[in-house]
């Protein structure tokens, strides 16, 4: 799949992101606001300095293009979606996209993929980096807390505090996927499992 310029997937995206905020809850911008994507990347890839899995997924996000946008962020979910390896389980293209949730305590997360999120992530190692635009403040957390019923395609991180203001975030790694199929040898359980790898992190902003 031929891979959609960021212009062009900043603005579908914010069409999902207005209808997202009906299921999601959490802080909501009331006007449209500048996102320099370009220095947000870059505060990026300085805050994870070191890390070598992090800055090639941040190395992948520079080098898809982001530029300074005007974007709308009525909602959490980012603007962004990840692309990866396995799709919508057709193949390579659009995978998800990374969320900030605050309902519980803030934490961010991510949505989507083929089937429904494993219960058992064992091998698999889904990170979100952030930055804290208006305080400087940055981190890296994994993604790991995910309940195991059908409706929930959402895994999150614990809750934590970046401190008020603009946040940018991506999401990157890889995450295991299931669905059920016919009980058999090959599939005891009654679920095909498959490990999906993020090429393009999901990459947003939004506001605590």
């Amino acid at each position: 799949m031929r891979r959609l310029s960021v212009t062009r997937r900043l603005t579908a995206a914010a069409a999902a992101a207005a209808a997202a905020s009906v299921v999601f809850a959490g802080p909501v911008a009331a006007e449209p606001t500048a996102v320099d994507w370009s220095a947000a990347t870059t505060h990026l890839r300085a805050a994870v300095a070191g890390n070598p899995a992090a800055e090639q997924a941040i190395d992948r996000l520079l080098a898809a293009g982001p530029a300074v946008e005007q974007a709308a962020l009525p909602a959490q979910p980012f603007q962004i979606p990840a692309q990866s390896d396995i799709g919508r389980g057709t193949g390579p293209g659009v995978y998800g996209s990374g969320i900030a949730l605050n309902y519980d305590g803030f934490r961010l997360g991510f949505f989507g993929g083929p089937g429904t999120i494993a219960p058992n992530q064992a091998g698999a190692n889904l990170q979100v980096v952030w930055y804290n635009m208006s305080n400087g403040r940055s981190g890296t957390q994994t993604l790991l807390e995910h309940n195991d019923v059908p409706v929930d395609t959402t895994i999150r991180t614990p809750v934590f505090d970046p401190g008020a203001g603009m946040v940018v975030a991506a999401v990157y790694g890889t995450l295991w996927h299931r669905w059920p199929v016919p009980v058999s040898d090959a599939n005891p359980d009654g679920f095909q499992y498959q490990l999906g790898t993020i090429s393009v992190p999901s990459f947003g902003a939004f506001y605590n």
